[in-house]
C-alpha cells in the first residue's frame, strides 16, 4: 500500500527527526516507523484527516506483501510441543489415543509422557474376611494392567517419540490429583473420555472434568473411534472469552502447521455484524502467526454445539478447538454444553483450554 503526504507533512515528520538530539539515531529512523502504528492496513489514505496529506510522498512498508498483508520475517521456527503427556485408562482399548499420540510425537519430534492408573477398591465383609485381603487383590489386577497398558504404549511410541517416559498410579484416593500433577512437565496432554461417568466423581475412572478444568494445560481428548490424527483442516469455534483466547494461543503449534483453520462464531442474528469485526481480528492475527485462516459467522439457530458439529461436517474438519466453560458444584463439574458435547459424544479430536 502506498500513502501520499503533502510537503506540511514533511516538515513535520523533519521537525521530528532533527529534534531527537542523537544524530545517528535520527539518520537511521525510517520515516514508516513513525506513522506504521497508527496506520490500519485495511484503511486507505482516504482515512486519513488532512486531505493534503496524500500529496508528493511516498511511505511504504519495509516488508514484502502477500494478498495485501506484511510478511514479516520469520526470526525464529514456529512453535512446537516439546512434550506430549497422553493418560491410558488401563481397563480399555487405548490404541486409536496412542495413534494419535504417535502422529502428534512425529509431527513435533516430541518426547511423550505416559501415564496410566487406577483407584484400589476395596470391600468389606462380615464374616471371614479383612478389607486389606480385597485390596491386595485390587492391587495385583491393576498391576497387570498398567503393565500391560505401558507394554501397548511403547509398542506403537517406541519408533515416533524422541523420548519416552512412564509413570504408573496406583492409590485409594482421587486419582485425579495424582494425574494431574503429571501435566506440570506436559506442553499439551491428550486423553479419551471412554465413560460418560467419567465426568462424575467417586468412579474408578479418571473424571475428565478435572483434568481439563484444573491442569491449566490444553487437553487433547480424542474419540474412541478416531485412529490418528493429521490435523490438517482444523475449526476455531471462537467466543470472545478467555478461555477461547488461551484455547487459540495452546493450539498455534497444531493451526500453524495446518493447511486450513476456520474460524467460525455462532452468533444471534442481531449480534452477527459484531461477531463478523470479532472474528476478522482473530483471522488478521492467526495470518501474522503464519497460520492460512479464514472465518465464517453462522446465524444462531439451536444448540450451538450442533451447529459446530453441521459445520465441521460440512468444512471436513478433523480437529476442533474450543475454550472449556463449567463450574464445580456438589464435587461434581457441571460442564457447558459444548464442552460437554466435545468431551463425551464428539466424534473427531478436540483441543480444550480452561
Amino acid at each position: 500500500m502506498i500513502f501520499r503526504l503533502g510537503a506540511s507533512a514533511r516538515m513535520a515528520v523533519g521537525s521530528v527527526v532533527h529534534a531527537l538530539p542523537d544524530a545517528p539515531l535520527a539518520r537511521s529512523l525510517s520515516i514508516h516507523s513513525l506513522f506504521e502504528p497508527q496506520i490500519d492496513q485495511d484503511q486507505h489514505v482516504g482515512n486519513l484527516s488532512d486531505a493534503s496529506l496524500a500529496e508528493d510522498f511516498e511511505l511504504t512498508s519495509k516488508y514484502p506483501r502477500q494478498n495485501g498483508e506484511s510478511v514479516r520475517p520469520r526470526k525464529e521456527e514456529a512453535v512446537m510441543y516439546s512434550t506430549l503427556m497422553v493418560y491410558l485408562d488401563p481397563f480399555a482399548d487405548n490404541t486409536g489415543l496412542l495413534q494419535v499420540t504417535r502422529d502428534l510425537a512425529e509431527r513435533f519430534d516430541a518426547s511423550v509422557l505416559g501415564v496410566s492408573g487406577g483407584r484400589l477398591v476395596g470391600v468389606a465383609y462380615d464374616v471371614g474376611g479383612l478389607p486389606g485381603g480385597v485390596i491386595d487383590m485390587g492391587q495385583e489386577e491393576l498391576d497387570e494392567a498398567l503393565e500391560a497398558t505401558r507394554e501397548a504404549a511403547l509398542a506403537i511410541l517406541q519408533r515416533s517419540a524422541r523420548h519416552i517416559e512412564w509413570r504408573s498410579i496406583a492409590n485409594s484416593g482421587p486419582l485425579e490429583a495424582a494425574v494431574i500433577r503429571e501435566t506440570r512437565g506436559a506442553d499439551l496432554v491428550l486423553a479419551a473420555a471412554h465413560h460418560r461417568e467419567a465426568l462424575a466423581q467417586g468412579t474408578p475412572y479418571l473424571n475428565t472434568g478435572d483434568l481439563v478444568m484444573q491442569s491449566g494445560r490444553p487437553v487433547l481428548i480424542v474419540p474412541p473411534a478416531v485412529t490418528g490424527l493429521q490435523a490438517r483442516n482444523v475449526l476455531v469455534g471462537w467466543k470472545d472469552s478467555r478461555e477461547t483466547r488461551r484455547a487459540v494461543t495452546d493450539a498455534l503449534p497444531l493451526l500453524q502447521t495446518a493447511d486450513r483453520a476456520l474460524v467460525v462464531q455462532v452468533a444471534r442474528k442481531s449480534d452477527l455484524g459484531e461477531a463478523r469485526e470479532a472474528v476478522a481480528d482473530v483471522v488478521r492475527w492467526l495470518k501474522r502467526h503464519g497460520v492460512p485462516a479464514e472465518g465464517k459467522t453462522v446465524s444462531e439457530r439451536g444448540r450451538n454445539a450442533l451447529q459446530l458439529d453441521n459445520v465441521a461436517k460440512a468444512e471436513g474438519i478433523d480437529l476442533i478447538v474450543a475454550g472449556a466453560y463449567g463450574h464445580s458444584r456438589l464435587r461434581e463439574w457441571v460442564l457447558g454444553g459444548v464442552t460437554r458435547n466435545l468431551l463425551l459424544y464428539g466424534d473427531r479430536c478436540a483441543l480444550v483450554s480452561h
